[in-house]
């Protein structure tokens, strides 16, 4: 199994602190963002991981990261010349780089602490499908997600962007996994009103194939959101003492 994470896009809610850097190279407590998603991949075994990200700050990553060999992984590197393409476009792009394996995508502003590691062990194993990761909220707040409604079984019924009278109050977080398939399920996209290929779309395939499960993590920000969100993740990497794990 490989890993991309996705660290493109232009941040236009974190301006004028992405002005001059992109977003996932801001500091979280005293490590840049994308060592976060970095570490979740470390400890679930993922060993190949490609960043993906946009032409300007490529460079960046590679002198930052460089070949991953100070994390004990082999690190690649991929440039999104799209930014608006959207989020199934980006993984798109790593298909010669996952081969015939399957991936584990995360977003580079995802930080939470939830070990991947027994899910990714038992993804590898199964034949097709494809796992999300959600997170309970408060239902005052379901309407800036994706909901993600489930049976007893954690097999996924439906998946709803923001909706107005949610189902449950399991937000999507920005965790993914999939078989091979999933580079052919995106030829058949088409673009959303947004003009991206979007990650939900991508999922409903597998929903409507019955081959789509889910788990909840314990807690999960995306500090990529807003100037609020980029300050809770902060407080809350300080208090859980999560940056020591690199």
């Amino acid at each position: 199994m490989k890993g991309l994470i996705l660290a493109g896009g232009l941040a236009t809610r974190l301006r004028p602190l992405t002005l001059v850097t992109n977003k996932h190279l801001l500091p979280i407590y005293n490590k840049p963002m994308i060592f976060y998603p970095l570490q979740s991949m470390i400890k679930a075994g993922i060993k190949e991981i490609l960043i993906s990200t946009s032409p300007d700050h490529a460079g960046d990553f590679a002198e930052l990261l460089k070949d991953g060999k100070d994390f004990s992984v082999k690190i690649y590197y991929s440039v999104q010349d799209n930014p608006k393409g959207g989020i199934a476009h980006a993984i798109s792009l790593a298909k010669e780089f996952v081969e015939e394996k399957k991936l584990l995508v995360i977003l580079g502003d995802n930080i939470f602490g939830y070990n991947l590691k027994p899910h990714v062990e038992r993804f590898k194993i199964k034949k097709n499908g494809a796992m999300i990761f959600g997170v309970k909220i408060p239902k005052i707040n379901t309407k800036h997600y994706g909901i993600i409604e489930i049976d007893t079984n954690k097999k996924v019924i439906s998946i709803e962007e923001k909706p107005q009278k949610p189902k449950s109050n399991i937000a999507q977080t920005g965790i993914y996994m999939y078989d091979n398939r999933v580079f052919e399920f995106i030829k058949t996209l088409k673009p959303s009103s947004r003009g991206e290929l979007e990650v939900t779309d991508l999922n409903n395939i597998y929903l409507r194939e019955k081959t789509l499960e889910c788990e909840i993590i314990d807690w999960w920000i995306d500090a990529g959101s807003s100037h609020d969100e980029l300050l809770k993740a902060n407080n809350l990497v300080a208090k859980k003492n999560l940056n020591n794990s690199l």
